[in-house]
């Protein structure tokens, strides 16, 4: 058996690393809030999460470029309550990503012992 990129490892690895990369932005947020001119970074994945029997890889290169953050010129100023949440939320999708993956390789685990 061969894994490629959309596979559930694939495919949660990917989403661990958009986590990783959202942290970031946010922690970036968070040191600049008191910073003039500072635009607000962040990445918008959602519509990733919800779509993941397509080649996701394709669609975030398509949509972000290299990077998967993206700048909300709409917004000026920084709330720091606002962004504290969002670190919040995204250490729980990060929970779910890591779990998933224990899950993933638990399995693995167990098709090979089986297999002996």
């Amino acid at each position: 058996m061969t894994f490629t990129s959309l596979d559930a490892m694939g495919k949660t690895t990917l989403m661990l690393d958009l986590i990783s990369q959202r942290q970031r932005a946010l922690g970036s947020n968070i040191a600049n809030v008191d910073t003039p001119g500072y635009v607000r970074k962040d990445i918008d994945f959602s519509q990733y999460l919800g779509s993941m029997n397509s080649p996701i890889e394709t669609k975030l290169s398509t949509a972000l470029g290299p990077s998967g953050v993206i700048e909300d010129r709409q917004k000026q100023e920084i709330d720091i309550a606002e962004e504290l949440s969002e670190v919040q939320r995204n250490s729980l999708m990060y929970t779910m990503a890591t779990r998933r993956m224990s899950n993933i390789i638990t399995q693995m685990k167990t098709a090979i012992n089986v297999g002996k």
